[in-house]
């Protein structure tokens, strides 16, 4: 992957306990480090505490680098633009990755062959497939997020998922070596991926099939039109909060079980559309959490059905031991 040139010297490091830990290692990263970061301002639902080592590398040698400096007891969190992330008050003790512009180049190559970088948008990646007259990779203009979360969870939305379309993917395993997977390495099902949760996904590639840029253009635009009718997308929140239970839709479940405007604080479960949470504007973490919970309980006394969380929830209570205090409130939602 092409090289950031703002950032081929190495980084100024802060002077906390964890950056000391990591020692040179962490002096030889060349994208930025920061102590703190404010996660709140990154995430789609715009909550959560910060982070307590944010490093944003530039490139895969530069994620080998961070990854074999990590001590093997140090926890690691890995996000991109934080679309299907509830970040806990209390932040993320550790190190948290953030994949930007270097890992976000998108190619088409011959034989309807797309290569992205595990932070391209997945809608970014169905817009050059479209520019290619390569069909069969509409349905990624419906998952918000990245690349790399679409791997993590094996995404999908109206009828594909990324299983159906990936040849290989690429990931760093925790000593910063990289590997090349099939689908059949990686046990993908539905929202599953069997891939070690410590393995860093990096890039992918997606196979789709000839088709006429016009009609990939109308189906994509169907797909956009569909979300905005029937998804609170213009709200602060996430992708589908539950993943759907066999032979049973969750927001259906949901909807049953009286949940829909249910609110616990700030945080609401969507009218418009039963297995969204929104941020109302004064909701916190433990908020959209507690209401994902009480909905779950709902579900289970009325249906019997256990609910699945699909948004991945990550760091810790504000009232932790290990709560990270904020320092850096610089980080926005543009790419280092």
């Amino acid at each position: 992957m092409t090289l950031d040139p703002r950032r081929t010297a190495a980084t100024a490091v802060p002077d906390t306990a964890l950056a000391r830990r990591l020692g040179d290692g962490l002096a030889r990263v060349r994208g930025r480090v920061s102590a703190g970061a404010d996660l709140a301002r990154i995430t789609w639902f715009r909550v959560g505490g910060p982070a307590e080592l944010m490093i944003r590398p530039v490139d895969v040698d530069d994620l080998a680098v961070v990854l074999a400096a990590k001590p093997a007891d140090v926890p690691l969190t890995v996000i991109g633009v934080g679309s299907n992330l509830l970040v806990r008050d209390g932040g993320i003790p550790g190190i948290t990755v953030r994949l930007g512009r270097g890992f976000a180049e998108i190619e088409a190559e011959d034989g309807c062959f797309i290569r992205a970088g595990a932070a391209a948008l997945d809608a970014n990646v169905a817009k050059v497939a479209r520019d290619h007259g390569i069909a069969g990779l509409e349905f990624l203009t419906g998952v918000p997020g990245t690349m790399g979360g679409a791997l993590r969870m094996n995404a999908g939305a109206y009828g594909r998922e990324i299983k159906d379309v990936l040849v290989t993917a690429e990931a760093l395993d925790p000593a910063g070596r990289l590997h090349t997977l099939r689908p059949e390495d990686m046990d993908l099902s539905y929202r599953h991926c069997g891939v070690p949760e410590d393995w860093v996904f990096v890039a992918a590639t997606l196979k789709g099939e000839p088709g006429d840029p016009d009609a990939i253009a109308a189906r994509l635009d169907e797909i956009r039109s569909q979300r905005e009718d029937s998804q609170p997308i213009r709200t602060r929140t996430g992708g589908s909060t539950f993943a759907n239970p066999d032979g049973h839709s969750a927001w259906k479940l949901v909807d049953a079980a009286g949940c829909r405007g249910l609110t616990i604080g700030g945080a609401q479960v969507s009218e418009k559309h039963t297995n969204f949470l929104i941020n109302t504007g004064t909701a916190t973490a433990a908020d959209l959490e507690a209401l994902g919970e009480e909905v779950r309980k709902r579900v289970r006394e009325t249906s019997g059905v256990e609910l699945r969380w699909e948004i991945r929830r990550v760091g810790v209570p504000a009232d932790h031991p290990d709560a990270v205090a904020a320092t850096d409130t610089s980080e926005t939602g543009d790419d280092a």
